[in-house]
């Protein structure tokens, strides 16, 4: 049987770009917000993802994987984030060939403050995130009971 896609109301497109233009003014108020305070935006989600990873200390690798770059870059960027004294490297204790980043104190007060500073957007954000229950579209799972 012939599956015919679901028919979308003006009202559908409409919330859909509501919450893309929200999501856009998130992520342009979270880049001024790391320019304000010194960073680039790039050393901002560096030190969220350092912090988000708790008391051990993420590799590298973990971060490049966060961040969905490369390892080299973001080699670099933790580089930087090193010279401007917001992270430090240290040996894993049990695979000395790898190596942790870990926030220093400065590190951890300046990603505390654009943390609090952020949440402030991610409510805004979340007002504009649109509600599968009010979407015209019917679920897969009405979907496959048609078919």
């Amino acid at each position: 049987m012939r599956r015919t896609s679901p028919r979308l109301k003006e009202s559908d497109y409409q919330r859909l770009a509501r919450f893309r233009q929200a999501l856009r003014h998130f992520l342009r108020f979270s880049e001024d917000a790391a320019r304000r305070a010194g960073i680039s935006p790039a050393q901002y989600q560096l030190l969220l993802f350092v912090r988000s990873f708790g008391a051990r200390p993420p590799a590298v690798g973990d971060l490049a994987d966060r961040l969905r770059v490369l390892h080299q870059s973001a080699v670099g960027l933790v580089d930087r984030c090193a010279r401007a004294g917001l992270v430090r490297r240290r040996r894993d204790t049990v695979d000395r060939r790898r190596v942790r980043v870990a926030l220093t104190a400065a590190g951890g007060r300046l990603v505390e403050r654009l943390v609090l500073e952020h949440y402030r957007g991610v409510a805004e954000l979340r007002r504009a995130i649109p509600r599968a229950d009010v979407l015209h579209i019917p679920s897969s799972r009405a979907r496959r009971r048609r078919v």
